[in-house]
């Protein structure tokens, strides 16, 4: 629901939408009109309603109709119809289809009220549910992640289990899918939460300075060495220390690293003397350590020593139930930033966002969102908003020379392969349609690539 709940009312007689919009607006509601049924459908499309008051009989498209058209779009709205003709067969076919009530006219408008209280205490226990079933972890401090799909509610079931623990954990997963702030959940979860989480960058910082950066140093150690500097494992002491990036930590660093880990204390660059530390290790990577290994860039120990619970991100693409709830978070953080009254997605917006395979993950759908609120001068943000969704495009090699036939299998099959294998959108930017597609696919089955 929004904050303030919106009411389409569809009626083609003026005088008694009119009368029902200002009801309904004295009542606290936003309301929205549309004199037919089909205006109310494509008022769908492009926004977002809690509730839908709506006649029965309309002179262009029914309210029947208009019902069946809106639970395609929209499943979940809620839809009360009205009608001057009340029989118990309209009924019947009214709420076989889908509506939530029906009132007859002249309107009662204590029911009316009561009925539109009902319907948006339903859509609330609705929202109030999934989230019940969705939040495995109870207790847990998600420490601003967001989803609800089955595998994110499985990795944060793991993370309350894990994060009471003192075990080291090795969080995985591609770029942009959220692996620092897993680390945060594990740590704010933690007995340590009062403690420091400390964060470093293994990528970010060449390897001489890594070595400072990590264990300290003393003065005089080396040139623009002033004073002692307390390195980042001392800094984490009773708290936790995030390796971010674990896997591009040179082979001498993973060494002084992991007797680190195993000693419990540091020495400084310059020094003699043992620090004892008592920090938990949180460790992140986006690198297959085990082919790392294999290769002899990443020591086997140390990967035990990290790996002792194993934690895996899965990409965006694979939980696409998620894309609603993070984008509509990052609409409401960037519109509030760059102070635009943006209000939502329209269906079609959210659509192309769900289909979108988002190589960059998370990271790479804040940034369309942030973008397209940027950019949008509507209420809403709409399909034509995403167009040119944020990231690099696809690599394409020339095509070949010969016939045109082989040309364009080449064309449809490369695009193919650039959509991840989805054929409607493979379909889309060819300009065919998904049948010929697929009879294009067919004819070329068994040809050699």
């Amino acid at each position: 629901m929004t904050a303030t709940p919106s009411i389409l009312v569809v009626d083609d007689d003026a005088a008694h939408r009119a009368m029902l919009a200002t009801l309904l607006g004295s009542w606290g509601y936003q309301v929205t009109e549309a004199d037919d049924g089909g205006r109310a459908v494509e008022a769908v499309r492009q926004q977002a309603f809690d509730l839908i008051l709506m006649d029965v009989r309309m002179i262009e498209m029914s309210g029947i109709e208009a019902l069946e058209r809106i639970k395609t779009i929209n499943p979940a709205i809620s839809v009360v119809l009205m009608t001057a003709y009340a029989s118990v067969e309209t009924a019947v076919e009214a709420i076989r289809k889908g509506a939530y009530d029906y009132l007859t006219k002249p309107l009662d408008f204590d029911k009316l009220r009561l009925t539109v209280q009902r319907a948006m205490e339903h859509l609330r226990l609705q929202a109030e549910n999934r989230q019940l079933k969705a939040d495995l972890g109870r207790g847990l401090n998600r420490s601003h992640i967001i989803g609800r799909s089955p595998a994110m509610c499985a990795l944060l079931e793991t993370v309350a289990q894990v994060a009471p623990t003192e075990a080291t954990v090795l969080v995985t997963g591609e770029s942009g899918t959220g692996k620092e702030l897993i680390a945060a959940a594990i740590h704010d979860n933690s007995l340590r939460r009062r403690g420091p989480l400390v964060k470093i960058n293994c990528a970010a910082i060449t390897e001489t300075l890594l070595e400072s950066e990590l264990f300290g140093h003393e003065k005089g150690a080396f040139t623009g060495a002033d004073r002692r500097k307390e390195g980042r494992i001392v800094q984490a002491h009773g708290g936790s220390l995030f390796l971010d990036e674990v896997g591009e930590m040179p082979l001498t660093m993973q060494v002084k690293l992991l007797r680190a880990i195993q000693e419990r204390e540091v020495v400084r660059v310059g020094g003699q003397e043992s620090v004892a530390v008592d920090v938990r290790i949180i460790a992140a990577t986006n690198r297959d350590l085990a082919r790392m290994i294999s290769d002899g860039t990443f020591r086997q120990d140390l990967y035990y020593r990290l790996n002792v619970v194993g934690l895996h991100i899965p990409p965006l693409r694979e939980r696409t139930g998620d894309i609603p709830l993070l984008a509509a978070h990052f609409l409401k953080h960037f519109a509030e930033k760059n102070r635009k009254p943006i209000q939502g997605f329209t269906p079609a917006a959210m659509d192309r966002l769900i289909r979108h395979r988002w190589p960059g993950n998370v990271r790479e759908l804040a940034n369309a969102v942030e973008r397209a609120v940027v950019l949008a001068r509507g209420a809403y943000l709409g399909e034509a908003d995403f167009q040119e969704p944020a990231g690099p495009p696809p690599e394409t090699a020339p095509l070949p020379e010969g016939p045109l036939s082989e040309l364009e299998r080449q064309a449809i099959l490369r695009t193919l392969a650039a959509t991840g294998g989805n054929k409607s959108e493979a379909a889309r930017r060819l300009g065919i349609t998904r049948k010929t597609l697929h009879q294009k696919l067919k004819h070329y089955d068994g040809q050699p690539p």
